[in-house]
Protein backbone atom coordinates (compact mmCIF):
# COMPACT_ATOMS: atom_id res chain seq x y z
CA UNK A 1 0.00 0.00 0.00
CA UNK A 2 1.23 3.49 -0.82
CA UNK A 3 2.14 5.74 2.11
CA UNK A 4 4.23 8.79 2.94
CA UNK A 5 6.30 9.78 5.94
CA UNK A 6 4.73 12.91 7.43
CA UNK A 7 6.33 15.18 9.98
CA UNK A 8 4.36 16.66 12.88
CA UNK A 9 6.39 19.44 14.48
CA UNK A 10 5.92 20.72 18.00
CA UNK A 11 4.83 24.36 18.10
CA UNK A 12 7.17 26.27 20.39
CA UNK A 13 5.32 27.58 23.44
CA UNK A 14 5.12 31.18 24.72
CA UNK A 15 7.41 30.44 27.69
CA UNK A 16 10.41 29.24 25.67
CA UNK A 17 13.36 29.90 27.97
CA UNK A 18 16.87 28.65 28.69
CA UNK A 19 16.42 26.85 31.98
CA UNK A 20 19.29 24.36 31.61
CA UNK A 21 17.14 21.62 33.13
CA UNK A 22 18.28 18.64 31.06
CA UNK A 23 21.19 16.65 32.51
CA UNK A 24 23.38 15.33 29.69
CA UNK A 25 22.20 17.88 27.15
CA UNK A 26 25.36 19.94 26.63
CA UNK A 27 23.72 22.80 24.74
CA UNK A 28 21.03 23.13 27.38
CA UNK A 29 23.66 23.34 30.13
CA UNK A 30 25.93 25.70 28.17
CA UNK A 31 23.19 28.25 27.48
CA UNK A 32 21.47 28.13 30.87
CA UNK A 33 20.41 31.58 31.95
CA UNK A 34 20.63 33.30 28.57
CA UNK A 35 17.84 35.57 27.40
CA UNK A 36 15.61 33.67 24.99
CA UNK A 37 13.42 34.91 22.14
CA UNK A 38 10.08 33.07 22.27
CA UNK A 39 8.64 34.89 19.25
CA UNK A 40 11.68 34.15 17.10
CA UNK A 41 11.69 30.53 18.29
CA UNK A 42 8.12 29.75 17.31
CA UNK A 43 8.45 31.54 13.97
CA UNK A 44 11.68 29.63 13.18
CA UNK A 45 9.80 26.38 13.73
CA UNK A 46 6.79 27.41 11.66
CA UNK A 47 9.02 28.60 8.79
CA UNK A 48 10.89 25.27 8.79
CA UNK A 49 7.63 23.33 8.69
CA UNK A 50 6.19 25.60 6.00
CA UNK A 51 9.34 25.10 3.92
CA UNK A 52 8.79 21.34 3.88
CA UNK A 53 5.09 21.72 3.17
CA UNK A 54 5.76 24.01 0.21
CA UNK A 55 8.23 21.44 -1.15
CA UNK A 56 5.42 18.89 -1.30
CA UNK A 57 6.00 16.93 1.90
CA UNK A 58 3.14 16.16 4.30
CA UNK A 59 3.64 18.46 7.28
CA UNK A 60 1.64 18.86 10.46
CA UNK A 61 2.15 20.08 14.00
CA UNK A 62 1.23 19.42 17.63
CA UNK A 63 0.02 22.26 19.90
CA UNK A 64 2.20 23.62 22.72
CA UNK A 65 1.42 22.64 26.30
CA UNK A 66 0.13 24.87 29.06
CA UNK A 67 3.03 26.51 30.86
CA UNK A 68 3.47 27.26 33.68
CA UNK A 69 1.87 23.96 34.66
CA UNK A 70 0.10 24.93 37.86
CA UNK A 71 -1.28 21.44 38.70
CA UNK A 72 2.33 20.35 39.28
CA UNK A 73 2.97 23.20 41.72
CA UNK A 74 -0.29 22.43 43.53
CA UNK A 75 0.76 18.80 43.83
CA UNK A 76 3.98 20.09 45.38
CA UNK A 77 1.94 21.62 48.21
CA UNK A 78 1.31 25.20 47.12
CA UNK A 79 -2.23 26.55 47.44
CA UNK A 80 -4.29 29.67 46.87
CA UNK A 81 -5.12 31.47 43.65
CA UNK A 82 -3.00 30.69 40.61
CA UNK A 83 -1.04 33.90 41.14
CA UNK A 84 -0.51 33.06 44.81
CA UNK A 85 0.68 29.54 43.92
CA UNK A 86 3.22 30.96 41.48
CA UNK A 87 4.46 33.64 43.86
CA UNK A 88 4.76 31.27 46.85
CA UNK A 89 6.58 28.65 44.80
CA UNK A 90 9.03 31.18 43.35
CA UNK A 91 9.82 32.54 46.79
CA UNK A 92 10.30 29.08 48.34
CA UNK A 93 11.66 26.78 45.60
CA UNK A 94 12.19 28.69 42.32
CA UNK A 95 13.64 25.55 40.75
CA UNK A 96 10.18 23.97 40.76
CA UNK A 97 8.79 27.03 38.98
CA UNK A 98 11.48 26.75 36.30
CA UNK A 99 10.44 23.12 35.73
CA UNK A 100 6.78 24.14 35.57
CA UNK A 101 7.64 26.74 32.90
CA UNK A 102 9.73 24.54 30.57
CA UNK A 103 8.62 24.73 26.94
CA UNK A 104 10.23 21.34 26.20
CA UNK A 105 7.09 19.83 24.56
CA UNK A 106 8.28 21.74 21.47
CA UNK A 107 10.57 18.75 20.81
CA UNK A 108 7.98 16.42 19.33
CA UNK A 109 10.56 13.70 18.62
CA UNK A 110 10.05 12.85 22.28
CA UNK A 111 6.27 12.92 22.11
CA UNK A 112 5.75 9.23 21.39
CA UNK A 113 6.91 6.01 19.79
CA UNK A 114 5.06 5.49 16.49
CA UNK A 115 4.50 2.27 14.53
CA UNK A 116 2.90 2.46 11.06
CA UNK A 117 -0.09 0.31 10.22
CA UNK A 118 2.03 -1.79 7.83
CA UNK A 119 3.97 -3.12 10.85
CA UNK A 120 1.29 -3.62 13.49
CA UNK A 121 -0.76 -6.68 14.31
CA UNK A 122 -4.17 -5.01 14.02
CA UNK A 123 -3.38 -2.86 10.95
CA UNK A 124 -3.80 0.41 12.83
CA UNK A 125 -1.21 3.15 13.31
CA UNK A 126 -0.03 3.00 16.94
CA UNK A 127 1.26 5.74 19.27
CA UNK A 128 2.66 5.31 22.78
CA UNK A 129 3.20 8.73 24.41
CA UNK A 130 6.56 8.92 26.17
CA UNK A 131 6.64 9.12 29.96
CA UNK A 132 9.98 11.02 29.87
CA UNK A 133 10.63 9.73 33.37
CA UNK A 134 14.30 10.73 33.60
CA UNK A 135 13.89 14.51 33.94
CA UNK A 136 11.39 16.34 36.13
CA UNK A 137 10.34 19.02 33.66
CA UNK A 138 9.74 16.54 30.85
CA UNK A 139 7.91 14.03 33.05
CA UNK A 140 5.05 16.57 33.19
CA UNK A 141 4.35 16.25 29.45
CA UNK A 142 2.85 12.78 28.91
CA UNK A 143 -0.87 13.27 29.67
CA UNK A 144 -1.14 16.45 27.58
CA UNK A 145 0.85 14.85 24.76
CA UNK A 146 -1.65 11.99 24.76
CA UNK A 147 -4.47 14.53 24.55
CA UNK A 148 -2.74 16.22 21.59
CA UNK A 149 -2.31 12.91 19.78
CA UNK A 150 -5.96 12.04 20.39
CA UNK A 151 -6.93 15.43 18.94
CA UNK A 152 -4.89 14.96 15.77
CA UNK A 153 -5.38 11.19 15.40
CA UNK A 154 -8.83 10.68 16.83
CA UNK A 155 -10.18 8.04 14.43
CA UNK A 156 -10.03 4.90 16.59
CA UNK A 157 -10.64 2.64 13.60
CA UNK A 158 -7.33 3.79 12.09
CA UNK A 159 -5.29 5.04 15.06
CA UNK A 160 -4.48 3.64 18.49
CA UNK A 161 -3.17 6.07 21.10
CA UNK A 162 -1.95 4.05 24.08
CA UNK A 163 -1.53 5.01 27.70
CA UNK A 164 1.93 5.97 28.91
CA UNK A 165 4.18 3.27 30.32
CA UNK A 166 4.45 3.13 34.13
CA UNK A 167 6.23 6.24 35.42
CA UNK A 168 9.16 4.60 37.12
CA UNK A 169 12.80 3.90 36.20
CA UNK A 170 12.38 0.40 34.75
CA UNK A 171 10.13 1.77 32.00
CA UNK A 172 11.87 5.07 31.28
CA UNK A 173 10.88 6.02 27.73
CA UNK A 174 11.97 9.03 25.67
CA UNK A 175 9.89 8.44 22.56
CA UNK A 176 10.82 8.39 18.88
CA UNK A 177 14.17 10.06 19.49
CA UNK A 178 15.31 6.50 20.28
CA UNK A 179 13.47 4.80 17.42
CA UNK A 180 14.20 4.38 13.70
CA UNK A 181 12.19 2.58 11.04
CA UNK A 182 13.73 1.26 7.82
CA UNK A 183 11.79 -0.10 4.85
CA UNK A 184 11.83 -0.46 1.08
CA UNK A 185 8.81 1.82 0.76
CA UNK A 186 6.94 3.61 3.54
CA UNK A 187 3.71 1.71 2.96
CA UNK A 188 5.37 -1.71 3.12
CA UNK A 189 6.33 -3.74 6.17
CA UNK A 190 9.58 -2.49 7.65
CA UNK A 191 12.11 -3.03 10.40
CA UNK A 192 11.59 -1.11 13.63
CA UNK A 193 14.78 -0.31 15.52
CA UNK A 194 14.60 0.57 19.21
CA UNK A 195 17.76 2.02 20.77
CA UNK A 196 18.17 1.80 24.53
CA UNK A 197 20.81 3.05 26.94
CA UNK A 198 20.50 0.56 29.79
CA UNK A 199 18.61 -2.38 31.20
CA UNK A 200 16.41 -1.71 34.20
CA UNK A 201 18.30 -3.92 36.63
CA UNK A 202 21.83 -2.78 35.89
CA UNK A 203 23.91 -0.28 37.81
CA UNK A 204 24.78 2.79 35.72
CA UNK A 205 28.08 4.63 36.07
CA UNK A 206 28.07 6.96 33.09
CA UNK A 207 28.76 10.68 33.22
CA UNK A 208 25.15 11.35 32.16
CA UNK A 209 21.90 9.38 32.51
CA UNK A 210 21.03 6.58 30.12
CA UNK A 211 17.46 7.65 29.53
CA UNK A 212 15.89 4.76 27.61
CA UNK A 213 15.51 1.26 29.04
CA UNK A 214 15.37 -1.99 27.11
CA UNK A 215 12.25 -2.92 29.06
CA UNK A 216 10.35 0.14 27.82
CA UNK A 217 11.25 -0.67 24.22
CA UNK A 218 10.13 -4.27 24.59
CA UNK A 219 6.83 -3.21 26.19
CA UNK A 220 6.06 -0.81 23.35
CA UNK A 221 6.90 -3.38 20.69
CA UNK A 222 4.48 -5.80 22.36
CA UNK A 223 1.65 -3.30 22.73
CA UNK A 224 2.04 -2.19 19.10
CA UNK A 225 1.79 -5.81 17.94
CA UNK A 226 5.12 -5.77 16.10
CA UNK A 227 6.57 -8.87 14.47
CA UNK A 228 9.50 -9.98 16.65
CA UNK A 229 11.42 -11.05 13.53
CA UNK A 230 11.20 -7.49 12.17
CA UNK A 231 12.03 -5.75 15.46
CA UNK A 232 15.56 -4.94 16.61
CA UNK A 233 16.79 -3.75 20.01
CA UNK A 234 20.19 -2.06 19.89
CA UNK A 235 22.21 -0.71 22.78
CA UNK A 236 23.50 2.85 22.57
CA UNK A 237 27.18 3.21 23.37
CA UNK A 238 28.24 4.76 26.64
CA UNK A 239 30.79 6.77 24.66
CA UNK A 240 27.94 8.44 22.81
CA UNK A 241 25.96 9.15 25.96
CA UNK A 242 29.01 10.55 27.74
CA UNK A 243 29.73 12.77 24.72
CA UNK A 244 26.27 14.34 25.06
CA UNK A 245 24.10 12.05 22.91
CA UNK A 246 21.29 12.02 25.44
CA UNK A 247 19.03 10.55 22.74
CA UNK A 248 19.99 8.28 19.86
CA UNK A 249 18.82 10.85 17.31
CA UNK A 250 21.83 12.99 18.24
CA UNK A 251 24.09 10.36 16.59
CA UNK A 252 21.77 8.51 14.19
CA UNK A 253 18.93 9.14 11.75
CA UNK A 254 17.34 6.93 9.11
CA UNK A 255 14.62 6.65 6.49
CA UNK A 256 13.65 4.12 3.83
CA UNK A 257 16.60 1.70 3.45
CA UNK A 258 19.23 4.13 4.77
CA UNK A 259 20.66 4.34 8.28
CA UNK A 260 22.97 7.36 8.71
CA UNK A 261 24.96 7.09 11.94
CA UNK A 262 28.21 7.81 13.75
CA UNK A 263 30.55 4.89 14.26
CA UNK A 264 30.35 5.43 18.05
CA UNK A 265 26.56 5.46 18.12
CA UNK A 266 26.12 1.83 19.17
CA UNK A 267 27.79 -0.34 21.79
CA UNK A 268 28.30 -3.09 19.20
CA UNK A 269 28.23 -1.53 15.74
CA UNK A 270 28.87 -4.77 13.82
CA UNK A 271 26.29 -6.62 15.88
CA UNK A 272 23.80 -3.81 15.30
CA UNK A 273 24.24 -3.92 11.53
CA UNK A 274 24.01 -7.72 11.47
CA UNK A 275 20.78 -7.64 13.48
CA UNK A 276 19.26 -5.10 11.09
CA UNK A 277 20.29 -7.18 8.06
CA UNK A 278 18.66 -10.28 9.55
CA UNK A 279 15.46 -8.42 10.36
CA UNK A 280 15.32 -6.90 6.87
CA UNK A 281 15.96 -10.20 5.08
CA UNK A 282 13.35 -10.70 2.38
CA UNK A 283 12.10 -7.11 2.63
CA UNK A 284 14.99 -4.87 1.52
CA UNK A 285 18.76 -4.48 1.63
CA UNK A 286 19.78 -1.97 4.33
CA UNK A 287 22.13 0.84 3.34
CA UNK A 288 24.56 1.86 6.09
CA UNK A 289 25.97 5.35 5.78
CA UNK A 290 28.51 5.37 8.60
CA UNK A 291 30.48 8.45 9.64
CA UNK A 292 33.90 7.61 11.04
CA UNK A 293 35.39 9.25 14.11
CA UNK A 294 38.43 10.29 12.10
CA UNK A 295 36.20 12.30 9.75
CA UNK A 296 33.83 13.77 12.33
CA UNK A 297 34.80 13.43 16.01
CA UNK A 298 31.78 12.54 18.07
CA UNK A 299 32.09 15.79 20.01
CA UNK A 300 31.66 17.71 16.74
CA UNK A 301 28.75 15.50 15.75
CA UNK A 302 27.02 16.35 19.03
CA UNK A 303 27.69 20.10 19.08
CA UNK A 304 26.84 20.59 15.39
CA UNK A 305 23.85 18.20 15.46
CA UNK A 306 24.83 16.67 12.15
CA UNK A 307 22.64 13.64 12.88
CA UNK A 308 19.83 15.55 14.57
CA UNK A 309 18.74 16.40 11.05
CA UNK A 310 15.75 15.33 9.01
CA UNK A 311 16.59 12.68 6.42
CA UNK A 312 13.84 12.98 3.84
CA UNK A 313 12.53 11.52 0.63
CA UNK A 314 12.23 14.82 -1.25
CA UNK A 315 9.85 15.31 -4.20
CA UNK A 316 11.67 15.34 -7.56
CA UNK A 317 15.01 14.42 -5.98
CA UNK A 318 16.69 11.13 -6.95
CA UNK A 319 18.51 10.87 -3.63
CA UNK A 320 17.68 11.68 -0.03
CA UNK A 321 17.87 15.22 1.34
CA UNK A 322 19.36 15.98 4.75
CA UNK A 323 17.77 19.02 6.44
CA UNK A 324 20.48 20.09 8.88
CA UNK A 325 20.91 23.03 11.27
CA UNK A 326 23.13 25.92 10.21
CA UNK A 327 25.47 24.91 13.05
CA UNK A 328 26.41 21.89 10.94
CA UNK A 329 27.50 24.24 8.16
CA UNK A 330 29.43 26.40 10.63
CA UNK A 331 31.41 23.50 12.11
CA UNK A 332 34.50 22.78 10.01
CA UNK A 333 34.48 18.97 10.20
CA UNK A 334 30.76 18.54 9.58
CA UNK A 335 30.70 21.10 6.74
CA UNK A 336 33.53 19.22 5.03
CA UNK A 337 31.75 15.93 5.60
CA UNK A 338 28.50 17.22 4.10
CA UNK A 339 30.35 18.49 1.04
CA UNK A 340 31.93 15.08 0.53
CA UNK A 341 28.62 13.34 1.24
CA UNK A 342 26.68 15.01 -1.56
CA UNK A 343 29.55 14.87 -4.05
CA UNK A 344 29.74 11.09 -3.81
CA UNK A 345 27.32 8.50 -5.14
CA UNK A 346 25.81 7.55 -1.78
CA UNK A 347 22.16 7.77 -0.69
CA UNK A 348 22.24 11.46 0.31
CA UNK A 349 22.29 13.90 -2.60
CA UNK A 350 21.66 17.25 -0.94
CA UNK A 351 22.06 19.00 2.41
CA UNK A 352 19.65 21.84 3.12
CA UNK A 353 20.66 24.03 6.08
CA UNK A 354 17.94 25.65 8.21
CA UNK A 355 18.07 28.22 11.00
CA UNK A 356 16.53 26.94 14.24
CA UNK A 357 19.04 28.60 16.57
CA UNK A 358 16.58 29.21 19.37
CA UNK A 359 15.88 25.49 19.57
CA UNK A 360 19.53 24.56 19.10
CA UNK A 361 20.61 26.68 22.06
CA UNK A 362 18.29 24.61 24.22
CA UNK A 363 19.62 21.34 22.80
CA UNK A 364 17.20 20.47 19.99
CA UNK A 365 17.84 20.46 16.25
CA UNK A 366 15.52 20.04 13.26
CA UNK A 367 14.92 16.37 14.07
CA UNK A 368 14.04 17.12 17.71
CA UNK A 369 11.22 19.38 16.57
CA UNK A 370 9.32 16.73 14.64
CA UNK A 371 7.50 13.43 15.14
CA UNK A 372 7.59 11.16 12.09
CA UNK A 373 4.28 9.49 11.25
CA UNK A 374 3.88 7.19 8.22
CA UNK A 375 0.40 7.67 6.75
CA UNK A 376 -1.53 5.92 4.02
CA UNK A 377 -3.88 8.05 1.91
CA UNK A 378 -6.85 6.93 4.02
CA UNK A 379 -4.98 7.73 7.23
CA UNK A 380 -3.99 11.16 5.91
CA UNK A 381 -7.66 11.88 5.30
CA UNK A 382 -8.53 10.74 8.84
CA UNK A 383 -6.12 13.17 10.55
CA UNK A 384 -7.71 16.29 12.04
CA UNK A 385 -7.51 18.82 9.18
CA UNK A 386 -6.39 21.61 11.50
CA UNK A 387 -3.30 19.58 12.43
CA UNK A 388 -1.79 20.12 8.98
CA UNK A 389 0.37 23.05 7.95
CA UNK A 390 -0.98 24.93 4.94
CA UNK A 391 0.15 28.29 3.60
CA UNK A 392 -2.87 30.01 5.15
CA UNK A 393 -2.48 28.21 8.47
CA UNK A 394 1.22 29.03 8.65
CA UNK A 395 0.41 32.71 8.06
CA UNK A 396 -2.29 32.58 10.73
CA UNK A 397 0.07 30.93 13.22
CA UNK A 398 2.80 33.49 12.59
CA UNK A 399 0.29 36.31 13.08
CA UNK A 400 -0.89 34.62 16.30
CA UNK A 401 2.70 34.34 17.57
CA UNK A 402 3.50 37.96 16.73
CA UNK A 403 0.43 39.04 18.67
CA UNK A 404 0.95 36.89 21.79
CA UNK A 405 4.64 36.00 22.22
CA UNK A 406 7.26 38.10 23.95
CA UNK A 407 10.21 39.21 21.90
CA UNK A 408 12.59 38.27 24.73
CA UNK A 409 12.40 36.41 28.01
CA UNK A 410 14.97 36.56 30.81
CA UNK A 411 15.15 33.77 33.43
CA UNK A 412 13.97 35.96 36.31
CA UNK A 413 10.87 37.01 34.36
CA UNK A 414 9.39 33.57 35.09
CA UNK A 415 8.37 35.02 38.47
CA UNK A 416 6.03 37.50 36.72
CA UNK A 417 2.36 36.40 36.93
CA UNK A 418 1.76 38.46 33.79
CA UNK A 419 3.73 35.87 31.80
CA UNK A 420 1.32 33.18 32.96
CA UNK A 421 -1.66 35.30 31.88
CA UNK A 422 -0.06 36.09 28.52
CA UNK A 423 0.62 32.40 27.92
CA UNK A 424 -2.95 31.47 28.75
CA UNK A 425 -4.30 34.18 26.45
CA UNK A 426 -2.14 32.81 23.65
CA UNK A 427 -3.38 29.26 24.21
CA UNK A 428 -7.00 30.41 24.40
CA UNK A 429 -6.57 32.11 21.03
CA UNK A 430 -4.88 28.99 19.62
CA UNK A 431 -7.77 26.87 20.88
CA UNK A 432 -10.16 28.86 18.70
CA UNK A 433 -7.77 28.97 15.75
CA UNK A 434 -7.30 25.19 15.66
CA UNK A 435 -10.67 23.98 16.99
CA UNK A 436 -8.98 22.28 19.95
CA UNK A 437 -12.18 22.25 22.01
CA UNK A 438 -13.18 24.23 25.07
CA UNK A 439 -11.31 22.01 27.54
CA UNK A 440 -8.05 21.18 25.79
CA UNK A 441 -5.82 22.80 28.43
CA UNK A 442 -6.01 22.29 32.22
CA UNK A 443 -6.60 25.99 32.93
CA UNK A 444 -9.65 25.85 30.63
CA UNK A 445 -11.09 23.00 32.71
CA UNK A 446 -10.67 24.64 36.11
Amino acid sequence: MSAVEANFDGLVGPTHNYGGLSDGNLASAKNKGLISSPRAAVIEGIVKAQRLSEAGLVQGFLPPHERPFLPFLRQAGFSGSDTQVLEKAWKTVPGLVRNAYAASPMWAANAAMVSPSADTGDGRLHFTPANLHTTLHRSLEGPQTRRSLQWAFGDKDRFAVHDLLPAQPAFADEGAANHVRLCRAHGEAGVEIFVYGREASEAWSGAFPARQTLESCQAIARSHGLDPKRTVFIRQSQDAIDAGAFHNDVVCVGTRETLFFHEKAFADREGAMDAIRRAADGLFDPVFAEVREEDVPIRDAVTSYLFNSQLLVWPNEDRLVLVAPVETEETETTRAYCEALVSGNGPVGKVDFVDVRQSMRNGGGPACLRLRVVLTAAEQAAVKPQAYITADRADALIAWAERHYRESLAPDELRDPALMEESRAALDALTRLLDLGDDFYPFQRS
